[in-house]
């Protein structure tokens, strides 16, 4: 299938938005990192379609959550999850996710034991364990003292048009080694119209600085030992994120886990190597 059906539903109290790339095969979910969308994965996802089923849920401004009263605990993105598995009627699905849809993954296990067939976890936000048993007090540190909520929030905003957008974006270092098409498709479905014919982010500052601050809600270290299926944990070879996070230390305390470091890559692994991104992922689920 090379476009996906956008689907909008009702699920217990809240409406979710997903992709569906409907096939015969067994179900594949996507989960996306913080701030971005599903359709980043539509390079790696039109692939594989028709050998999966394959869903990508969209969790940004879902729900009303407020980023100063304590945000969008990734806890209850987890419980969104299962709402979708719940509705979907998936069981035992191969799952993916990158960044927060890592950590969200991981978390799901704690709902749903045993939940998924085989897991590929991608710089999984995993944060120090002390993070989670003395998380920082909200009155104590406000939002915009938080490393990333307080970057989230400052973001900009605002551009008169694609192609404005487009540069803008490739002016920014988080953006400067993405594929080409990853990047057009953020500015295609990453924005959204104004009235007056603007752009703005349609995951909006607010609901991403929301989920950062979230993120410290439920502690997945001890869920690590119970997840029995084999999950393979990448990193990026130049990603900043091992200045706070050990992914090896990740894939050590699970059962069946492997480390992977990939070469050239920062921590938006399947942004700037989606071809590589596809290689790994038809080699570990081995579905031809």
């Amino acid at each position: 299938m090379e476009t996906p059906k956008v689907i909008s539903t009702e699920i217990e109290d809240v409406i979710l938005q997903y992709l569906l790339y409907d096939g015969d095969g067994p179900d594949l979910i996507f989960l996306h990192a913080t701030g971005f969308n599903p359709w980043l994965w539509h390079p790696i996802a039109r692939k594989l379609s028709g050998r999966y089923r394959i869903v990508a849920p969209f969790f940004c401004d879902h729900r009303d959550t407020d980023p100063y009263r304590g945000g969008l605990g990734w806890n209850v993105l987890t419980q969104d999850l299962a709402g979708l598995c719940r509705y979907l009627k998936i069981k035992k699905p191969y799952m993916i996710g990158h960044s927060m849809g890592g950590a969200v993954c991981v978390l799901a296990h704690g709902l749903i034991p045993d939940l998924a067939e085989k897991m590929i976890l991608i710089e999984p936000i995993l944060l120090p364990e002390q993070r989670y048993i003395q998380p920082l007090a909200l009155d104590e540190h406000p939002l915009d003292e938080h490393p990333l909520a307080g970057k989230a929030i400052r973001r900009k905003n605002a551009w008169r048009d694609p192609e404005h957008a487009q540069i803008y974006f490739r002016s920014k270092a988080l953006f400067r080694n993405w594929d080409r098409e990853m990047l057009e498709l953020y500015v295609k479905y990453g924005l959204s119209s104004n009235p007056d014919g603007t752009l703005k982010l349609a995951c909006s500052p607010r609901g991403e600085a929301a989920i950062f601050m979230g993120g410290t809600a439920e502690n997945p270290w001890p869920l690590l030992p119970k997840i029995a299926c084999p999950v393979l944990v990448l990193e990026g070879e130049n990603s900043e994120s091992p200045a706070i996070m050990n992914f090896k230390k990740v894939a050590t305390a699970l059962p069946r886990g492997e480390h992977r470091i990939i070469p050239g890559a920062g921590h938006l692994i399947p942004m700037e190597k989606p071809q590589r991104t596809l290689e790994i992922i038809e080699d570990f689920f081995g579905i031809q």
